[in-house]
């Protein structure tokens, strides 16, 4: 079982996209996967058709109770080989539950040790931050995805994103790699967007993906239904990207 984490601490860059889609498709190819929305936000959680007031066991009761990780875990119905542990807004208070507990920083680590032959690969949806849930998520990973989007004030981030990396490798998690980079909200016809694939393949070389992420109505309409977009319009450029991201993520395994 490989361990993913889809961080970058700047919201709006496609992380919650990359991970439902990239998800998605892989268990479509037959691979078994769970995904883990670690975001009290909960989109992935609702973006795969979950009613976050229906949750009964979410990933919060994970990390701050002693319940078991299998628990958690629910079926996504709409596509198979897919697995869910859900995200609710409790979530969002676990970091002050959890401030004195010792050992807080790997309890997700150590949950997933009980479930390491039941899937083929983890996806970790992370916060756009650096607090208690994204340290877990990395520690508990073997690599990470980071979508980074074609945008100028996307570079300003890149330096502290790969120093945070850094530091969780050095004091958490020494095994800890990057897994590889998606440009999102590519637009082809602008000149910038250019210009930032070039200057982020500058920084990373061959870590970033050949395949980029277009700006595409459908992808940013999906979500809303509940639906990935495998299942909402699997003819569109946006998903056209995501079934080719994921032929290039198996190929690089």
């Amino acid at each position: 079982m490989k361990v993913i984490c889809v961080f970058n601490q700047k919201g709006g860059v496609g992380k919650t996209t990359t991970n439902i889609n990239l998800c998605s498709y892989l268990a479509n190819k037959g691979y078994k996967i769970l995904t883990i929305d670690i975001d009290p936000q909960g989109n992935t959680t609702s973006g795969l058709g979950l009613d976050k007031k229906n949750i009964s066991t979410s990933v919060y009761d994970v990390i701050a109770s002693d319940k078991s990780i299998e628990e958690a875990i629910i079926k996504i119905e709409l596509i198979e080989n897919l697995y869910i542990i859900p995200s609710t807004v409790e979530l969002a208070g676990a970091e002050v539950e959890l401030i004195s507990k010792e050992n807080r920083e790997i309890i997700l680590k150590d949950k997933l040790e009980k479930i390491k032959d039941d899937f083929d690969y983890v996806f970790i949806d992370c916060p756009p931050s650096l607090g208690f849930l994204t340290i877990n998520a990395l520690t508990a990973s073997d690599s990470v995805i980071i979508p980074i989007q074609c945008e100028f004030y996307a570079l300003e981030g890149v330096g502290q994103l790969v120093n945070t990396l850094q530091l969780v490798k050095k004091s958490l998690n020494d095994s800890l790699e990057i897994e590889g980079i998606v440009m999102s909200m590519f637009d082809s016809r602008t000149k910038l967007s250019n210009e930032v694939v070039d200057e982020v393949k500058k920084y990373f070389n061959d870590k970033v993906y050949k395949t980029t992420i277009p700006r595409n109505v459908r992808l940013a309409e999906a979500p809303s239904f509940g639906l990935p977009i495998i299942l909402y319009d699997d003819k569109c450029r946006g998903a056209e990207a995501y079934e080719k991201l994921t032929v290039e993520f198996l190929e690089r395994q």
